[in-house]
């Protein structure tokens, strides 16, 4: 049943391919506000030389008739550990650097069928049978199971389909209920394998009258247990408790609502200045997404992470917050008072037991 997966991982996958996606999200984010979007993109990849997509999205605005189109140039590039996106409507770009194991993750979020076929791996599967796609025999493989996102993006259902003769991938569906109130379908199609590339192709060009967001690039923490602690430390410095949850849409709500505080509470600036100003502040907000991060790679490397953000409050010194497998039989634990140590796996269940019920 499982036999084209696996062997999946032992082949190497052509190294310059391109695909298109379009997505559509509905719904409204976590503030209340209405979305609507629809998203139309092509990338270009080459192993060495790293991403390009090209996006086009349409924004229906509230209480307008007509949407709103925007258009991005967006850069992965692995020699440098870059992502430069290009914003031409607003004249703008924003370079972000990473370190080796961030820019890893943020490669697999952007849809690289190896990670795409990877991910499926690791998580619990069915097998979908056999069927034609585009003239191609395919076998599909469906996956439901929250860690395929790293269990930080709500209710998934994910679909690919591989060409049973070559084990690349020709088709991938997703559907993903990232709150209570937004809905993505995304499909992933249009495969094409060994396309000639140029390296010029991979290099973002950025007219000199063009502005950085954020007056620099910014540099993302790394991954790891250090900016967790400093993450949820800042969290809780700005709101008096830790995030309820860790994924990436309650984050980023979090910060949004965090940096339009900031503005109001703060100095107003001009209006042409607003921008790089509550770039400034998501800048020194940037830790607290390290704590998304983090947890999503602990649970993509199967080491079992929990969170009680929920439940545990900066006052529970000694209650659990957050904690994950480090070996067969310790666990490494965060506590309410953010200090942190390794466990043994008894130790843990008797910890667990005392946590409060939410």
């Amino acid at each position: 049943l499982h036999y084209p997966l696996r062997r999946q991982r032992q082949m190497c996958i052509r190294d310059r391919y391109m695909y298109q996606m379009s997505a559509t999200t509905t719904g409204s984010l976590p503030g209340g506000e209405p979305l609507d979007q629809e998203m139309e993109a092509t990338a270009l990849f080459s192993e060495d030389l790293g991403m390009k997509m090209t996006i086009e999205m349409d924004m229906k605005m509230p209480g307008a008739n007509d949407s709103m189109t925007m258009a991005q140039e967006m850069y992965m590039l692995p020699r440098q550990n870059r992502m430069v996106t290009i914003m031409p409507e607003q004249k703008k770009y924003m370079q972000i650097d990473f370190d080796d194991a961030l820019f890893e993750e943020k490669r697999k979020q952007n849809n690289d069928p190896r990670a795409m076929v990877e991910q499926i791996l690791n998580c619990n599967y069915v097998s979908l049978g056999r069927s034609t796609i585009e003239g191609v025999e395919v076998e599909g493989f469906q996956t439901t199971d929250p860690n395929y996102m790293g269990a930080l993006m709500g209710q998934i259902d994910v679909k690919i389909w591989v060409d049973v003769k070559t084990q690349l991938p020709v088709r991938s569906e997703m559907d993903m209920q990232m709150t209570n109130n937004m809905h993505m379908h995304a499909v992933i199609h249009g495969f094409a394998w060994d396309v000639s590339v140029d390296a010029s192709e991979f290099e973002p060009v950025i007219p000199d009258d063009y502005t950085t967001l954020g007056g620099g690039p910014l540099q993302m923490p790394a991954m790891n247990e250090e900016t967790a602690i400093q993450g949820l430390k800042l969290f809780a410095e700005l709101s008096g408790r830790y995030p309820e949850k860790l994924d990436m849409v309650t984050l980023m709500s979090v910060m949004k609502d965090i940096a339009k505080r900031s503005v109001a509470d703060g100095h107003q600036p001009e209006k042409d200045d607003m921008d790089e100003h509550v770039e400034e502040i998501r800048k020194t907000l940037a830790p607290v997404m390290g704590i998304g991060s983090f947890y999503m790679s602990l649970s993509q490397d199967q080491k079992h992470p929990a969170y009680y953000g929920d439940v545990v409050a900066p006052q529970d010194a000694d209650q659990v917050l957050m904690r994950w497998q480090v070996s067969e039989t310790e666990y490494r634990v965060i506590f309410g008072s953010l200090h942190a140590e390794t466990v043994s796996a008894e130790v843990l269940a008797e910890l667990e037991k005392t946590l409060p019920r939410p």
